[in-house]
């Protein structure tokens, strides 16, 4: 029995020397392995400095950009927008610039102040070309100021660009591009029809008839005022406004149509004003 045990612990002796010199090999081994690696590896790049991130960041935009164009109907256009929208406008892009962005964020009230400021420079321009005199009866008071320009018809022609011409725009074009929404000759033409049969003979008619109204002129007063004028005024529409509503639907984006409809509008505001400045009709 005592031989018996003296080999077993003899074994057990042997097997863990062994065991501690495999572990030794391998610590001297992996010890040597991590030594080389450090020598020889490539050191990490340092982290990308505030321009390298704008840079990216702006090539991801670009390149969602261009994935939008090729596919308009995907949802990475939705996400475009939102990270477009996101982003400040710089205040060195300019008074272009900074009117483009109104258009955008507030449409109906920019078009609406641009088309009462166009109202408003056409009137004084009408008043200057016809000396301020105006056959209305509305003059005989004491609205007009010293220098011969009347103030409260300024002020109605702008108020009509503001609340009527400007939202009204507005509508209208995005009406006409949705059933219409290409710019090929066909659809240029009918947007352009239905300007002269629709939408301009209706803005006239409201045009003389608020005017009218304003100065307290009565129901019939205000119906002879329409068949003396409204006809020989949609004449001389007929004449300016095709060229005018080509070059518009034609070549302009949706939502600077007003904008060019209206720079198109100061001319023919200045004769139109001066028509709704004719004395009324008499019903006597």
């Amino acid at each position: 029995m005592a031989a018996a045990a003296t080999t077993t612990a003899a074994a057990a002796a042997v097997t863990k020397n062994g065991l501690l010199k495999i572990h030794r090999h391998r610590y001297s081994l992996r010890c040597s392995w991590e030594k080389t690696r450090s020598q020889h590896s490539i050191p990490r790049p340092p982290p990308p400095s505030a321009a390298a991130a704008a840079a990216k960041s702006i090539g991801n935009q670009l390149q969602q950009t261009r994935w939008c164009s090729h596919f308009p109907h995907s949802t990475s256009q939705k996400t475009a927008t939102v990270i477009s929208s996101s982003i400040p406008h710089s205040p060195n892009s300019g008074l272009i610039g900074w009117y483009l962005s109104m258009i955008k964020h507030r449409p109906i009230a920019t078009k609406s102040i641009t088309s009462a400021l166009i109202y408003t420079a056409a009137d004084l321009s009408s008043q200057t070309i016809t000396g301020g005199d105006s056959n209305s009866d509305s003059n005989s008071n004491s609205d007009s100021n010293s220098s011969g320009y009347d103030l409260v018809r300024t002020l109605r022609m702008a108020g009509y660009g503001m609340l009527i011409i400007g939202p009204s725009l507005h509508y209208w074009f995005n009406f006409v591009s949705r059933v219409f929404p290409k710019r090929d000759l066909f659809s240029t033409f009918t947007k352009m029809a239905l300007g002269q049969t629709v939408y301009g003979p209706t803005v006239t008619a409201l045009f003389f008839s608020l005017n009218a109204a304003l100065q307290g002129e009565s129901g019939s007063e205000i119906i002879g005022r329409l068949k003396r004028d409204l006809v020989p005024t949609l004449k001389s529409g007929v004449m300016y406004w095709p060229i005018c509503d080509f070059v518009t639907f034609r070549f302009v984006p949706v939502h600077l149509q007003p904008l060019v409809s209206n720079s198109f509008s100061y001319l023919w505001t200045v004769y139109l004003t001066y028509m709704a400045s004719l004395s009324k009709v008499s019903t006597s």
